[in-house]
């Protein structure tokens, strides 16, 4: 398949959301809201769940099935509040010693003039600052777009995960091709040599693993899927939670140090 059909499978507006791996992971959650600064961005969800009756914090990026949705969801573009809030999630998981578990859906950060008076770039950098402070254990997953800043700022963790039909890389298709040659319509030739697919970048080691969508050139049911992406977080924090935390945490280091 050509990476840019992965790109359009990666946008599609039935992708698993973060609401539903919440409503799949979680037999209880609560989402707080606000960053105790300006407002309450609705693109970014973050709040307190219970896995197997332990707490778990979960911060994610949502976007909207429809227009009004998208609207009110800003098309999954979070601002600098959004980013802030995630941050306070992230600092509260971290003196309570809670996981913390990230879910991406981005085209990237609210690129707006606002954004940038409000501090979009700071808010940015902190988040990374924070998650590379962390000492829980950490997993990522891009469940459709990783785009830019917007999806790097939430993906600092001890595993990075995507799903099979996902991409993750500094800017779109389109925007490559614009800036190297001038032209948008040559989108799916940039996406050809971007490294933007899941198998690209568990190849360059920037992803640990993979989260099939497909059997057998089936779809996999979304019911299922969902089912399968909760066992493997499940899995995955229970590996995580073995390690002792400084060891964790070096790991972490020489994991984006090699970078």
């Amino acid at each position: 398949m050509q990476a840019y059909q992965i790109v359009q499978r990666a946008r599609q507006l039935d992708r698993i959301s973060t609401l539903e791996v919440i409503d799949s992971l979680c037999s209880d959650f609560i989402e707080l809201h606000g960053d105790r600064l300006m407002a309450d961005d609705k693109a970014m969800v973050a709040g307190i769940g219970l896995v197997e009756n332990k707490p778990i914090t979960v911060v994610g990026i949502q976007k909207g099935r429809h227009t009004k949705e998208n609207i009110m969801r800003n098309f999954g573009s979070s601002g600098p509040a959004g980013y802030r809030k995630a941050i306070r999630q992230m600092k509260l998981a971290e003196k309570f010693g809670r996981p913390v578990l990230t879910l991406i859906n981005t085209a990237g950060a609210h690129a707006a003039p606002e954004s940038e008076e409000n501090g979009i770039g700071d808010a940015i950098a902190q988040s990374l600052i924070t998650m590379s402070e962390l000492t829980v254990p950490t997993l990522s997953i891009i469940l459709g777009e990783g785009g830019s800043g917007g999806a790097i700022a939430l993906a600092l963790t001890d595993s990075v995960w995507m799903m099979e039909n996902s991409i993750y890389s500094i800017l779109s298709p389109e925007g490559f091709a614009s800036i190297l040659w001038k032209d948008s319509k040559l989108a799916s030739q940039a996406a050809d040599v971007m490294k933007l697919t899941a198998k690209d970048l568990l190849e360059l080691k920037v992803i640990d693993k993979i989260i099939p969508e497909e059997e057998n050139g089936i779809f996999i049911e979304k019911n299922q899927l969902l089912n399968n992406l909760t066992q493997a977080i499940k899995s995955e924090f229970s590996r995580l939670m073995a390690i002792d935390s400084e060891q964790r945490h070096e790991m972490k280091y020489a994991r984006f140090r090699q970078f």
